[in-house]
């Protein structure tokens, strides 16, 4: 099988008419047959596969790089806040808030516009839901509110997962035959970037993540990124191996050097203009249950390791997600990976949380009335502090923190 599938990716959607001439700004979209568009525009197999983004021109290629920039700017992270309303909902009502859009809009409000937070935000991660909602303040929409503040405007794209048979529960996610009109539609509401979660867990017993399992996600991962690039949009890939299981540091070395590999081949093919695009990982970690113990140094230098095997440098930052850590953990792992950074490592190193933020500012309402909004600002400013000193390698973490303690 082509690792590069853009004949199939192409076959029925639209595509701009710039395509055709290759020059020019964006303009409006035509149906371009796939035999004419892969006669007359880049090559899609072969040695010609690996365009690095020959279909955009060079003013798009700037501002890709240019959002990239915004996004790494040393010392700041993302806000990620792109549950959708079933995932926030178990959140609010775990702590008695009414899971309403209301409640919804007044919570990510906060975390868009609390005083101080955009001095250590360079962007958020929206869900489509509050592309379209309104700050009670101006009355603008979210985006303009974002973009006022110097934070890039961000979208999660993708659909739902699909458990892939005969793969022992791993997944694969839905979305990408209606990509391109979403990134279009976001485009025009404000965004700048989307992001495309694929999850996999670590199952040494049953083989996971297998071959297929590896390949099928970080080929959708490239197909999203070009598809992402060709509607002006700055692609985040996020390949995310969570914390559960047994398996120790090495192993998890292992697994995230073969995922990350296969994820920056198949980018590579597909054509993706690497210095338009953003990795969003897991951190690497042995699984929550195993039984060796790891320091907090171990763990940094195996996070280095990986990306020094693999992390092209065309790219310009890495914003890792939590991924189940708490904020204390989080943090003083990437402080520690950013201490051990030499000039081997020349990428930003930052953050992209949502859980280790956010999960103890709900505990804030916990038996009280509603949201406690002005609580919930004032720690989510201290944590955003935390993060965004852990980014630039000078968190003071306390003796023990960032361990992987022996699970008994």
């Amino acid at each position: 099988m082509q690792a590069c599938c853009s004949e199939q990716l192409f076959a029925t959607r639209q595509v701009p008419a710039r395509w055709g001439s290759r020059v020019g700004a964006r303009r409006s979209c035509v149906v371009v047959p796939r035999a004419s568009f892969v006669s007359d525009a880049v090559p899609v197999t072969g040695i010609g596969s690996c365009h690095g983004g020959a279909f955009l021109s060079a003013d798009e290629k700037a501002h890709l790089e240019k959002i990239a920039a915004m996004i790494g700017t040393p010392g700041k992270g993302i806000t990620a806040c792109d549950e959708g309303p079933g995932t926030i909902g178990q959140r609010f009502e775990a702590v008695g808030v009414e899971n309403t859009e209301e409640n919804r809009r007044a919570y990510r409000q906060v975390l868009f516009e609390y005083p101080g937070a955009s001095k250590y935000l360079s962007a958020a991660i929206l869900d489509p839901e509050t592309l379209y909602q309104r700050s009670s303040t101006n009355n603008e929409l979210f985006p303009k509110v974002l973009a006022d503040a110097g934070i890039v405007t961000g979208v999660k794209p993708h659909l739902k997962v699909y458990a892939l048979p005969g793969q022992s529960g791993a997944t694969v996610m839905q979305g990408l035959d209606s990509l391109a009109a979403r990134c279009a539609e976001y485009k025009k509401a404000g965004c700048e970037f989307a992001k495309w979660r694929s999850p996999m867990d670590i199952d040494v017993a049953a083989g996971q993540p297998s071959d297929l399992t590896i390949q099928t996600n970080m080929r959708d991962l490239a197909r999203y990124a070009l598809i992402c690039q060709a509607e002006g949009l700055v692609p985040i890939v996020e390949p995310d191996i969570s914390l559960k299981g047994d398996h120790d540091l090495e192993t998890a070395v292992r697994v995230n050097v073969k995922v990350q590999s296969e994820l920056f081949k198949a980018m590579l093919d597909h054509g993706v203009y690497m210095e338009g695009a953003i990795l969003k990982s897991n951190m690497v970690n042995p699984g929550k249950n195993c039984k060796t113990k790891y320091t907090v140094d171990e763990i940094a230098v195996a996070n280095l390791q990986v990306f020094r095997r693999c992390f092209p440098t065309a790219m310009v930052t890495a914003n890792f997600l939590s991924g189940g850590q708490s904020l204390t953990d989080a943090a003083a792992r990437l402080d520690a990976i950013n201490k051990h950074k030499t000039s081997k490592d020349p990428w930003n190193l930052s953050f992209s949380w949502s859980a280790a933020i956010q999960m103890p500012l709900f505990q804030l309402c916990k038996g009280k009335d509603g949201l406690q909004l002005e609580e919930m600002g004032a720690l989510y400013l201290k944590e955003l502090e935390i993060a965004s000193a852990a980014a630039l390698g000078t968190h003071k973490i306390n003796k023990g923190e960032g361990d992987h303690k022996k699970a008994e």
